[in-house]
């Protein structure tokens, strides 16, 4: 075991693991978004809205991340229409390809940690709200979602470690993260497995944060 390249490889590794949490920060919120707005599209009563939502879940929680990676890399590069487009300024880049592959897979999965969430309010608080002359959109976007949002805490915060996890696959499309940097270290040295022992670490160490931040959110929101 090589405990001097363990050493020093820890803050190379560590200046990875930033590219990997802002990974992880941007798909999250975008995602956040993208589950919101899928959930309550899961909702409606109008059944195309309906299955138009439940096909995104579907095709984005049925497939693996790492095939809508390499679709959304590659394969709209081969679009030539999006190459002389506006949007080939963004798509061109792998930062922003793995950013957008992993918010829409986040978004699928959190649209139904939502919808679940939703659907488990009683409707008597509904009813109270509606008792007191308080508007459905003022109810929804002042009681629903609130309690939407502390009820899915347990099944969101799964959903965030998985997702750093998921951010390793990152390096298949050049990108520097912890992952990366840990192949390109292992690439000079042929030691993975003093690397990737530091490297988990690091993961490790991240998970164990977002897990007691979580039960701080739970404890704290509890009703």
């Amino acid at each position: 075991m090589d405990f001097e390249l363990m050493i020093n490889s820890f803050p190379k590794l560590l200046n990875a693991a930033v590219v990997t949490l802002k990974l992880l920060s941007i798909s999250l919120i975008v995602g956040l978004f993208i589950g919101l707005l899928f959930a309550i599209l899961r909702l409606n009563k109008n059944i195309f809205i309906n299955k138009f939502a439940y096909g995104y879940s579907y095709v984005f929680r049925g497939t693996p991340l790492l095939v809508q990676i390499f679709i959304i890399y590659f394969g709209l590069g081969q679009i030539d229409s999006l190459r002389s487009s506006f949007l080939w300024v963004i798509l061109k880049e792998p930062y922003w390809c793995a950013i957008i592959a992993f918010a829409l897979n986040t978004g699928a999965y959190t649209s139904e940690i939502l919808r679940s969430a939703f659907q488990t309010i009683k409707p008597g608080i509904i009813e109270a709200g509606k008792s007191l002359g308080i508007s459905n959109k003022i109810i929804f976007y002042k009681v629903q979602i609130p309690i939407a949002i502390r009820q899915s805490l347990p099944a969101y915060g799964n959903e965030i470690i998985l997702m750093l996890k998921g951010t390793s696959l990152a390096s298949t499309v050049t990108l520097m993260d912890l992952t990366g940097v840990a192949k390109y270290i292992i690439s000079t040295t042929f030691k993975p497995i003093e690397v990737f022992i530091v490297a988990g670490g690091i993961y490790l160490f991240m998970t164990y944060i977002i897990h007691n931040l979580i039960k701080f959110l739970e404890k704290k929101y509890s009703y």
